[in-house]
């Protein structure tokens, strides 16, 4: 995939607001026309990712940049739902049909927890497994008691995200919270808390993505998508599920370890070769098990990467530099991408204060319902 670029990037500040999804998006896409200095009238193709907005709405944001006949698609996979779009927009541009393509990722969400009837089965919502944290407290307690990782091990992830936060002008909750407060913080579902969990809300994000060839003629800063790549579970359709004893065999990897082997194998980098990560943490576990998941350290060894500072903005292996979806939130469409675009910033060195130092190429990871899962990986 490295004969395609993401030209630029923009995004809108992720929070609740009383503007339309319409003005959201369209905010979105016209910061990321200006930041690749192409015009709307010079797109051939546009993508919408999206999970809660109603059909069309693709067509309807990008009407406010004006009218156009170029084909528009709302694409939905869960939370993966940006990675597939750019998944899509480079198949587009490696097929021949286009060279010059729009991703947008886009969503207004209620308040409180995902309507269950959207993702899961009426026998799973009669049972009390269709809110998420219920399925990610059981992973998280099956960790902590096969590996020994502790209540201070997740409120030490969530501690590092707010902290990182409160330098990301696009985040919701930009506020460093004490490790006191965090452990402190009411109960959701043992042994999560509120401060170690995210929030559904508004936002957007876009790229521009172009062949290198057409981005050599249009100058700008350009940016390598050296793997985009998207699966789903294998067998477990709404439960994270790793290759490791809880799963009980190592022939049934769940959706990151496979992703994030493809991933890499497209890149032909290893975890080694990464600089910066951003990746799922709609609760500070989910972002522990990744750690071992994407192969940051071994099996069960997450807490020790946590207790020597690993995964900080200045460690080895920075991860959520952004402040994560914890501090964002999580406007589902649009999560990837704004991933996608806090690695670009990362890449470009333009990230400020939570800037990581020499970063060359970042990866970033999304997982959601039906074990939907999108890694992409992005080089300078």
């Amino acid at each position: 995939m490295s004969d395609v670029v993401i030209l630029g990037a923009g995004i809108h500040p992720f929070g609740r607001f009383d503007t339309s999804y319409e003005e959201i998006g369209a905010t979105a896409a016209a910061a990321a026309l200006a930041d690749a200095g192409v015009a709307w009238k010079d797109i051939q193709a546009a993508y919408l990712a999206r999970m809660y907005l109603p059909a069309t709405s693709g067509a309807r944001i990008l009407r406010r940049l004006g009218s156009t006949d170029i084909p528009i698609v709302d694409v939905e996979a869960a939370c993966a739902s940006g990675g597939v779009a750019l998944r899509q927009a480079i198949l587009a541009i490696r097929s021949g049909e286009a060279d010059l393509v729009m991703v947008l990722g886009t969503e207004k969400m209620p308040r409180g927890f995902m309507d269950p009837r959207m993702i899961y089965a009426p026998w799973q919502i009669e049972m009390g497994m269709s809110l998420n944290p219920s399925y990610w407290s059981m992973r998280a307690r099956r960790h902590m008691h096969e590996f020994g990782t502790t209540d201070l091990h997740i409120a030490k992830v969530a501690y590092k995200n707010h902290r990182n936060s409160v330098h990301n002008p696009n985040a919701m909750y930009r506020k460093e919270f004490s490790l006191e407060e965090i452990a402190n913080s009411p109960l959701v579902c043992d042994p999560i808390r509120r401060l170690e969990i995210c929030a559904p809300n508004d936002g957007a994000a876009a790229v521009i993505v172009a062949s290198k060839e057409r981005a050599a003629k249009l100058g700008g800063n350009p940016i390598t998508i050296a793997a985009c790549c998207h699966s789903i579970a294998r067998f477990s359709a709404d439960f994270r599920c790793p290759a490791d004893s809880m799963s009980a065999t190592a022939n049934n990897p769940g959706p990151t370890e496979v992703t994030g082997h493809m991933a890499y194998e497209r890149a032909g980098l290893g975890p080694d070769d990464i600089d910066c990560f951003e990746v799922q943490d709609t609760d500070a576990f989910c972002e522990v098990e990744i750690y071992e998941e994407l192969g940051l350290c071994g099996l069960g060894e997450a807490g020790r990467l946590i207790d020597e500072g690993t995964t900080e903005i200045g460690g080895a292996k920075p991860v959520n530099m952004s402040g994560g979806l914890i501090s964002k939130g999580e406007p589902v469409g649009a999560s990837h991408l704004g991933q996608v675009v806090e690695i670009v910033s990362q890449l470009r060195g333009q990230s400020g204060k939570r800037q990581v130092e020499g970063a060359k190429v970042g990866l970033a990871h999304v997982l959601g319902a039906g074990g939907n899962c999108a890694v992409t990986i992005l080089k300078r």
